[in-house]
């Protein structure tokens, strides 16, 4: 049976995506692939440290989404690289991409994103886009490239 496929960036909207993926998956048995891109523009830390703390800040992320379902199964995709050009690859042969909306800027930026605009228009898969809850609760994490920590 074919995965979910679940671009992950920090945002609130993606955390969203997550949980709703897990949600979809649980009454099918599917499996949800959580995908995560990053890139290494050089500085202080190596480029291992940062690509460690993607993994971790998704790791964390997962952890707190989970709770709802856990007995379907979560991968964990760290790739490095253009998001879009990722996002298509690792779903090429996914029943569903499931990406988080931003909530900001025009109407078409504030639906999608413009990582979620070009999936849309390329994907081989059903693009399904969450929109992001408006709740003060609502963590997200970001990694800081150059030192390679969580916040």
């Amino acid at each position: 049976m074919a995965s979910i496929v679940v671009g992950v960036d920090g945002s609130a909207g993606s955390a969203e995506a997550l949980r709703w993926a897990i949600t979809e998956a649980a009454p099918t048995g599917r499996d949800v692939v959580a995908v995560n891109v990053w890139s290494y523009a050089g500085g202080g830390e190596t480029a291992e440290a940062v690509r460690a703390a993607h993994r971790h800040a998704l790791d964390e992320l997962i952890d707190r989404v989970h709770t709802g379902a856990p007995d379907v199964p979560v991968q964990r995709e760290i790739v490095e690289g253009d998001p879009v050009r990722m996002l298509l690859s690792v779903s090429s042969d996914a029943e569903m991409l499931v990406l988080g909306s931003h909530g900001y800027g025009r109407l078409s930026r504030a639906l999608l994103g413009s990582v979620g605009a070009q999936c849309l228009r390329h994907a081989r898969c059903p693009v399904v886009i969450i929109p992001a809850r408006r709740t003060a609760g609502h963590r997200s994490f970001e990694v800081d490239a150059h030192v390679g920590r969580v916040s």
